[in-house]
This record gives structure tokens, sequence and C-alpha cells, in this order.
């Protein structure tokens, strides 16, 4: 059965359209004077405490290799499987949270989350235990990105948040999710490097964070009610996600997205490993790395709804700017590498990422209607998530090529990316905040 984008939006005009139910007392002015106001605060401590739990690995893939009970391919593996839990939670439940609500869906991330902590804990020695740890780990992430970044933006506007900028939505949403990237990683670092039970411990924390995460996001409003009664087709006819073929996300934001990880990766996974034997505290240090670039990328991502314009793809551009220059940076430090050099890359790369990322969630927050802002974020973070395998990439590309000439590489790269998103800047602007032209859905 063919079912067309065109008919979804007249369904959409011709009943009544969905109105998210408000449980607070308002004022004669009609405004909300309850804590629906702030219940974005709660799904966005999900996100923060799902993405703590997902990336706090990244300096225990350190540890791990340093304690040399498993292999490398094995410790690389788990990149891989992390990678693939994200995958599947964004590509089958950002569909999901379309049409049957955001809360359903997300309410379960922050228990996978736990649930994935505790079989990395439990089996520090154990290759099984902690392969099915990172999946689930990945799988939550997957979750909280798609449904969780919808439901922060569903929150982000009236009648929930009045008050709240047209942006807000994508930048509370990054940035919740980059200082749970940050911080879990930051901490994990520090405590597998001086703590007691280094294997267990930064899980340990993880742990007790999921439990309010849960909590908290239990009395948070759906803002998608009803929605099985009004999207039309199949569940799945939703995974094919139609606006994904919007000319505009095709020209601007699917050249960006590969480099929003693929910088963060290059600064905080490949540098400190290129620099290791000139530090004494090497877990310590990669964390240390892994802060300072998400902590640049959650600075910026301030800045996000004073760069992103509905005119042009401004954006994008600086952000792609930006990468260029970090990896130009990197290049040349690959050749003379020294610990200065390495945190200046993480700074640049990691500004990069940030106003990469915020940047492209805006343009797809713009392009997507109501019934497919879930499904077009997760094929959004999905392209995003091809630069997390660049570090793998050049690693196994080390014996053949230098580090300078592969990094030389992917300047060329994104310059082409860049020239491709500026030419196609001010084309196929979303009208009304809705898709610009009409793409038939199987």
């Amino acid at each position: 059965m063919q079912v067309g984008a065109e008919s979804r939006m007249n369904d959409m005009t011709q009943e009544e359209p969905d109105q998210p139910v408000s449980t607070t007392k308002k004022t004669g002015r009609g405004r909300n004077t309850g804590r629906d106001s702030k219940a974005w605060l709660f799904v966005a401590f999900a996100v923060f405490s799902v993405a703590w739990g997902g990336n706090e690995a990244t300096p225990m893939l350190v540890f791990y290799r340093h304690e040399a009970v498993f292999s490398d391919v094995f410790v690389d593996s788990l990149l891989v499987s992390y990678a693939v839990g994200i995958v599947a939670g964004l590509l089958v439940c950002g569909p999901l949270s379309d049409r049957y609500g955001r809360k359903p869906v997300m309410l379960p991330a922050p228990l996978i989350a736990l649930l994935g902590s505790v079989f990395i804990a439990a089996g520090e020695t154990t290759e099984w235990s902690i392969f099915t740890g990172r999946v689930l780990a990945g799988l939550a992430v997957g979750i909280v990105m798609s449904a969780g970044g919808s439901w922060v933006k569903e929150l982000s506007v009236a009648p929930f948040d009045p008050g709240a900028g047209p942006s807000s939505g994508a930048q509370r949403a990054t940035m919740s999710m980059t200082a749970g990237f940050g911080l879990g990683a930051g901490l994990a670092g520090v405590l597998a490097e001086w703590g007691p039970i280094p294997g267990q411990l930064p899980y340990i924390v993880h742990v007790v964070l999921s439990v309010f995460a849960t909590a908290g996001i239990l009395s948070v409003p759906e803002t998608r009610q009803s929605a099985h009664l009004r999207v039309r087709g199949s569940f799945w006819s939703d995974l094919l996600t139609p606006t994904a073929r919007h000319p505009r996300f095709l020209t601007v934001v699917a050249p960006m997205a590969p480099w929003v990880f693929g910088a963060a990766g290059v600064s905080y996974a490949i540098m400190p490993r290129l620099v290791q034997s000139q530090v004494s505290a090497p877990i310590a240090f990669s964390a240390l790395l892994t802060v300072i670039a998400l902590g640049c990328g959650f600075a910026i991502q301030r800045f996000g709804p004073r760069i992103n314009t509905t005119s042009s793809a401004r954006g994008p551009i600086s952000g792609l700017c930006i990468v260029v220059v970090g990896m130009v940076v990197a290049t040349a430090s690959s050749g003379s590498i020294a610990i200065w050099n390495t945190v200046v890359v993480a700074v640049i790369l990691g500004c990069g990422y940030g106003l990469c990322l915020v940047s492209g969630l805006t343009e797809v927050q713009r392009i997507a209607g109501p019934d497919d802002l879930g499904g077009l974020t997760a094929v959004y973070y999905t392209l995003t998530y091809i630069g997390f395998f660049f570090p793998m990439i050049l690693t196994e590309l080390s014996d053949s090529f230098t580090y300078p000439e592969m990094l030389g590489f992917g300047i060329v790269m994104s310059v082409l990316c860049l020239v491709v998103v500026t030419v196609f800047s001010r084309r196929n602007l979303p009208v009304d905040n809705g898709p610009a032209v009409e793409v038939t859905k199987a």
C-alpha cells in the first residue's frame, strides 16, 4: 500500500491535530505555572545518565589494554558492539516513538543502560559479559538520542514551555548528551587510574545515576497523546522515514553528519594513542582529552541558537570550518606528536564536534514533521556514527600509511563536505518548519 507524505499531512489538517495534554494549572493569561515547563529537565537528565554510561568505556578501553586480559582485537570489537547497539536503538526506537509516543519508548532506556553496566562490571575478565554490556549500553544510547531527543524537543515548546526559543529543544538535547559523554568518561578515567576496584567502581556510579534517572521520568507527561491512532500506514513503512530523502537533509545534513563523531574520535581516540608513550597515566590522560574535547563541544553548543539561522546553513558551515582547521592541526601534530598539541587538537575538534552536532539536529527538527521527528532524528544520528569508525579504520591502515598521510586525506574529505554544504546552504529550505517537498512512502 502506498502512503504519501502529502496524505499524512492532509490527515493532520483534516482531523483535530494532536494536542499534548498539560497537567498543570494555568493563570488567567493561559500560561503554564506548574512543573511542565521544567519537565524537559527530567528527560534531559535521563539522556545525560545514559550518555554517561555509554562513553565511560572510552578510557576503560585503555584500562583493558593495560590489563592485557583481552586481545587487542577483542578490545576494538567493543567499539563495534557499542555502535551496533546504537544503530539498532536509533533505527527501531525512533520510528517507534513517532507511532506509540516518546514516554513508553524512552522509559526503559536508563534501565537498559543500568543492565549494561552490571554486565560489564560483573564480567571484568569475561568476554561475552563485557560484549553484551556494551551492546546494551549502545542500545540505550540509541534510544535516548532518538526518542529522548524528540521528547526534549517537544517539551521545549508550547504548551509545556512557551518561553523556550525555537532552537531550545536541539540545544537542550545535545548539551545534556555531550555533558554525559564528557563527565562519564572523565570520572571513569580517574576512578580506573587511581580508585579502588577500578574494573567495577565506574560502572557502580553509573548504576546509581540510572536509578535516579528512571525515577525522574516516570512523572513526565507524554507529548504524543494517542499518536498510534493518528499515524497512517504500517510500522515497517515508518522505518523508511520519508523525510530522509528531503533534499535539504541529503545536501546539508548528511555531508556534515559523519564529522560529528569523526572529529570527536580523532581528538580523543586517535591522538591519545599516538602520544601514549609520553604520559605516565595513560588512562587518566585519555579521559582528560575526552573531557576537554566534549567540554569545548558543550560550551560552543550554548551559542548554537545564535549561530544557526533559518535562511542558510550558517551553523553547519561554521562547524565544518572548525573541523577542517582541527584536521589540519591534527595532521601537523601527528608528525611531531607532543602532549601540548594533542590538547590543542582536542580543543579545536571538540568545538567542531559540538557545533556540528547541534546544527545538524536543529536542521533535522526544522525538516521533520511531528509524525517522523523520531525517525529522522534516528537517521541523522546513525549517519553521525559513521565517524565513530574513523579511529578503527585508521588503526587498520596504519601498517600501510602514516598518520599524517591518513589525517591529510581527512582534510581533503572534510573540505569536500564543506564545499557541498556551502553550495546548497540556501537551497531547499523547509517551509513553516515542515517538509518543503512531498516524498512518497511505501
